[in-house]
């Protein structure tokens, strides 16, 4: 029996253009991030594992919500309405009346949102963040979120292995030889 990867790359992408490829990139860690949540209870989704009280469902939350300030908010956009305060630390937890399926839809919500910004808009379209006092491109928005999404990633990975040991940035499919 062999453990062989499953590619989390789009065979084309590595010969696409580079807006192809940095959205590629982006999905990756996106689909990496909702990956780590897989097979787990609510109970394993919630669990504070570090000092600060950091938990894989509260990344996903955050990660939504920033989404849709890079992207939606910064190039013009209106994003849904949020229940709670992006700039506290409100973003990062998963509050006990919120459950899994609100969350995760929540960040496919923003995800889409932030998807139709980046097939509409050239890379060298220009952003003001309202919460910064100069203006982006989407070009450099598309870094910095697929940077920040690896980040958080990352961080899942380390709070998944915490939890049940399983590691890895994308599924792994056995198969007999």
């Amino acid at each position: 029996m062999t453990n062989s990867a499953v590619s989390p790359t789009p065979a084309g992408t590595y010969t696409a253009d580079e807006k192809d490829i940095l959205h590629a990139s982006l999905n990756r860690h996106r689909n990496a991030v909702l990956w780590k949540l897989e097979g787990l209870d609510d109970e394993q989704l919630r669990r504070p594992m570090t000092p600060t009280g950091t938990t894989l469902l509260g990344l996903v939350k955050h990660l939504a919500s920033v989404e849709y300030g890079w992207f939606v908010e910064t190039f013009g956009g209106e994003p849904e309405p949020l229940w709670f305060d992006p700039y506290s630390s409100e973003d990062m937890q998963a509050a006990p009346g919120e459950t899994t399926e609100q969350i995760t839809a929540f960040y496919g919500r923003a995800r889409a949102a932030a998807d139709r910004v980046i097939t509409e808009l050239p890379l060298d379209a220009q952003g003001r963040p309202a919460w910064r006092d100069h203006s982006v491109s989407l070009r450099w928005a598309l870094v910095h979120m697929t940077t920040e999404t690896a980040r958080h990633a990352g961080h899942m990975d380390i709070l998944r292995e915490l939890i049940d040991g399983a590691t890895g940035d994308h599924p792994r499919v056995t198969s007999t030889d």
